[in-house]
């Protein structure tokens, strides 16, 4: 399964280690992570304030860099629910962003719905100190 690694611009910044967490964690349980690295940030602060028309190239950009993946995975609740929830608002029905829309998740939510991994807590030797 080849899985779209979304990492949000805060993350990459102020977090770069729960990317590489992300990562880890993924590929221990039988992924393949590619991680685009032409991906920017979501959108979500732009459309906050109101500043839609700036926002649409973003999250067309998102599909467009995304949509070839089985699955697109990131660690942050927010940026995927920006993708999933309120790009509608900015493209509207477009095909590729339904399809992609439906196979977009944040990492635990991914671990459990898709991966069917009933247990997170205490099995992986990994510690992300944030």
């Amino acid at each position: 399964m080849r899985v779209g690694l979304f990492i949000p611009c805060y993350v990459d910044q102020f977090y770069p280690q729960v990317g590489l967490a992300t990562v880890q964690v993924l590929e221990h349980f039988g992924a393949t992570v590619i991680y685009p690295a032409e991906q920017t940030c979501c959108g979500q602060p732009l459309a906050n304030v109101g500043l839609a028309d700036d926002a649409r190239p973003l999250a067309q950009r998102f599909v467009d860099l995304f949509s070839e993946y089985d699955y697109v995975v990131g660690p942050s609740g927010s940026c995927i629910s920006m993708v999933r929830n309120h790009y509608a608002d900015l493209l509207g029905e477009e095909p590729r962003y339904l399809e992609l829309q439906r196979k977009t998740y944040e990492l635990c939510e991914f671990l459990v719905d898709v991966l069917q991994v009933p247990e997170i807590a205490g099995r992986f030797p990994y510690r992300v100190g944030i």
